[in-house]
């Protein structure tokens, strides 16, 4: 008999088909109704499961009995309950490092975007406002040689770093839980506290994983320590900020401009960010690339199979297992 492997979000189609041809595989369908009790029926019986975006915990996952996996198809986990799948012995997996380049390239373009006024001077012309030369109000920043304060040092942030000190000659600083010299070496980069990054950046970018420590981590009183011409930019997740207190900083404009692509609630389909003309608001695209999310699916795939098979999978959440 089959082993069931529920799927609860959209997957590449060709690692559906993998997993069709050698598993029982039932897919949770927003269409039929309320998702968590389609979870909570289809656990029940399941071996495994595979996806992201949906939030798994002691209520959706009661029934189930026989699961060994949840295989997330994304680094983060803040959307699983952990202690939980602890107790359970249930592995987590995720998909890191695959998506590291391109979620690094789009938090650069989401600097660059709000650093030259990219979507709003769009906008501009588009609507036949270009009808002389372009004055101060249509003005922006210069990023090269510029000072780059990266929140968060793992390997998105210093691939953003990268991409700042070898492309823009930029003055690289970091705030990390700890140094990392022999990589701040390579880039020239400055360990500094978090007030201190603040302060001396003129453009600030947010990579740390969503844990207890970084939970609300910038809030007014830190917004206040920015530059009045700083850019800040958050590809981490949308909980590390108060949401709040940066729609006042750009309102007052306190810090010139923000780059963002994650948000406390998630989809965003209201907020008071829409009415502001300098904010870049994209819709958690740091990963969303044909490529890369086909990598990441195959990766979440043999994390699974691993489980299914008898094997520790390759990459594992729960500290129990590793």
């Amino acid at each position: 008999m089959k082993q069931k492997v529920v799927v609860f979000s959209q997957i590449h189609p060709e690692i559906q088909n993998k997993l069709e041809q050698q598993y029982n595989v039932v897919y949770i369908q927003p269409k039929l109704g309320d998702i968590n009790q389609q979870i909570f029926q289809h656990v029940q019986d399941a071996d495994a499961m595979i996806g992201a975006g949906r939030l798994l915990n002691r209520d959706n996952l009661a029934s189930a009995t026989k699961l060994k996996i949840i295989s997330s198809v994304s680094v983060g986990y803040d959307n699983y309950d952990l202690e939980y799948l602890n107790e359970k012995k249930i592995y987590l997996s995720n998909t890191p490092h695959v998506l590291t380049e391109t979620t690094a390239d789009l938090a650069f373009a989401l600097l660059m975007a709000a650093a030259r006024k990219v979507p709003v001077l769009d906008q501009w012309t588009k609507q036949g406002r270009w009808q002389r030369t372009v004055g101060e109000a249509q003005f922006s920043m210069d990023i090269f040689g510029k000072t780059l304060g990266i929140i968060g040092l793992g390997h998105i942030g210093a691939a953003i770093a990268r991409r700042g000190f070898y492309g823009f000659n930029m003055n690289v600083l970091y705030h990390n839980r700890r140094e990392k010299l022999e990589l701040a070496q390579s880039l020239n980069a400055e360990y500094c506290s978090l007030n201190e990054l603040l302060q001396r950046s003129d453009f600030v970018v947010v990579a740390v994983d969503l844990n207890a420590d970084s939970n609300a981590l910038i809030g007014a009183e830190q917004l206040a320590q920015m530059q009045s011409h700083a850019v800040f930019v958050n590809i981490s997740r949308g909980s590390v900020v108060d949401e709040q207190a940066l729609i006042q900083a750009l309102k007052n404009r306190q810090i010139f401009a923000a780059g963002l692509d994650v948000y406390q609630q998630e989809p965003l389909q209201q907020s008071e960010l829409f009415t502001l003309d300098n904010v870049v608001t994209l819709p958690h695209v740091g990963s969303a690339t044909a490529q890369t999310r086909k990598r990441m699916a195959e990766l979440a795939y043999q994390n699974l199979v691993d489980v299914l098979e008898g094997r520790v999978p390759r990459y594992v959440v729960n500290p129990q297992f590793q």
